[in-house]
């Protein structure tokens, strides 16, 4: 249960007044952005070459990042919805466009026209760069929070799938370059299965220098001039990272498990 139901009946008030204004401020935020990403689809559209059903597309992933998200405003435990939460969620927009191309525009592929990769392979490089400033306007600002730590890592996990279905629709690599993208929402499926992968784990830099890595390999298979071999080997690359990456976290997590069970 929340813990602004626990507490007396003033202070029960105020706290789910200083919720509700919080809510308020995140919608707020999220519309504000929602209206930006209509009106950088209707006027800039034909220069990714997004067409009307992959803008839609694109609009139904951001209203569903938005609405999971609000639905978990309660860990954010800050008066304010905060600035780096506001660029999280500018990355979100950008990631739905880039899930509107891949999934429902049916001229992203081979032969796309190369104009309009090398604006995406910018706009995400924009998206992957913010990635770094939301984390630092967190932390400078006091407003760190279990909240804005998922919602970062979620935004960062579906622009990673999307980016790797896009390796694929444009022939820089084989299908198996999907297991980056699907790697982290495998991971997620086994700690139902098995219940030691929900421990904790320790801040890493390594986990966090790996993500990066898939991002700009990712990212760098978007441009033109990015082809196979190079394409092949720089996603078979960071794949060798991600599954290196998560072996070592398992391995710590359920040595971790029978320690505990052993004590």
């Amino acid at each position: 249960m929340a813990d602004w139901m626990n507490v007396g009946p003033v202070d029960g008030r105020a706290a789910r007044k200083a919720h509700r204004l919080l809510s308020l401020d995140a919608y707020a935020v999220t519309m504000t952005v929602a209206a930006s990403l209509v009106a950088a689809m209707h006027f800039f559209g034909d220069w990714i070459g997004i067409d009307t059903v992959a803008a839609g597309c694109a609009f139904i992933i951001y209203a569903a990042i938005s609405a999971i998200a609000l639905g978990n405003l309660r860990t954010h435990g800050h008066a304010r919805f905060g600035a780096a939460n506001i660029v999280t969620t500018i990355r979100a927009a950008l990631t739905a466009i880039m899930g509107g191309l891949v999934l429902a525009s049916p001229q992203f592929g081979t032969g796309f026209d190369e104009g309009a990769l090398w604006l995406l392979g910018f706009m995400i490089a924009f998206a992957l760069a913010l990635d770094g400033v939301d984390g630092f306007l967190a932390r400078q600002s006091g407003t760190a929070s279990q909240f804005g730590a998922r919602f970062d890592m979620e935004v960062d996990a579906l622009l990673i799938l999307f980016l790797s279905i896009a390796a694929v629709l444009l022939g820089k690599a084989g299908f198996w370059v999907l297991l980056i993208g699907l790697m982290r929402y495998a991971y997620l499926a086994a700690q139902a299965v098995f219940p030691a992968l929900k421990g904790d784990l320790p801040h890493s830099m390594r986990r966090k220098a790996i993500c990066v890595v898939q991002g700009v390999a990712l990212c760098l298979m978007l441009f033109p001039i990015v082809t196979s071999p190079v394409s092949t080997l720089l996603a078979a690359a960071a794949l060798a990272l991600l599954t290196y990456s998560f072996a070592v976290d398992v391995i710590f997590l359920v040595n971790a498990s029978r320690h505990h069970a052993a004590a």
